[in-house]
């Protein structure tokens, strides 16, 4: 299958994928096409119920995420993980309002 992911920037790319191929598989096409860090990677599918792919897990199937061929994907950033332990930095990350609006 072919989707369209869309990064916040507003850059669009397309990653071609098996139709049966796991969120774990089109994160790392991400990653090898865009050069981006896989474990960072947030995904949120632009359907009806606008949900976070990620939510099922990395080992969950495109499909059973309610991936299609076609489906356009917005891409988000995760945090960046400094394995320190001893800051108390904390990030908020917020989905603008109108972005979860129904379409």
């Amino acid at each position: 299958m072919r989707v369209v992911v869309e990064i916040l920037t507003g850059t669009l790319f397309y990653i071609q994928v098996g139709n049966d191929a796991t969120v774990a598989d089109l994160k790392k096409e991400i990653e090898a096409q865009q050069k981006l860090p896989r474990d960072r990677l947030i995904l949120f599918l632009s359907n009806k119920r606008r949900h976070l792919i990620n939510e099922e897990g990395d080992g969950a199937t495109l499909v059973d995420c309610g991936v299609q061929d076609g489906s356009h994907i917005y891409l988000f950033f995760g945090p960046v993980d400094h394995h320190d332990e001893s800051t108390d930095d904390h990030l908020v990350f917020t989905w603008p309002h109108s972005f979860l609006e129904q379409a």
